[in-house]
């Protein structure tokens, strides 16, 4: 391999808050917010919207989403203009 043109691996936490649940890994990803975790070391975290912990296809539940919202969204973006 070629040196220096690799990223750094590094231990990073990623939380998700939604289920309350996190892991430590190694990432290249980096982040400024820090955490101290269970081993009293402190790691940088990154918080993520959606694990293992709360995907659906793990968990087997379904999340609840705006719809209605999303519906609303679509029409009045692809919405045609009618011309007399």
């Amino acid at each position: 391999m070629k040196k220096e043109i690799h990223p750094a691996y590094g231990y990073v936490v990623f939380r998700d808050r939604s289920a309350d649940y996190a892991f430590l890994t190694r990432s290249t990803a980096t982040s400024s917010k820090t955490v101290e975790w269970e081993d009293g070391n402190t790691y940088p975290v990154i918080d993520v919207e959606i694990s293992a912990a709360s995907h659906p296809f793990w968990t087997g539940r379904t999340r609840l989403t705006d719809t209605a919202g999303r519906v609303e969204k679509f029409r009045a973006k692809y919405a045609r203009v009618r011309r007399p």
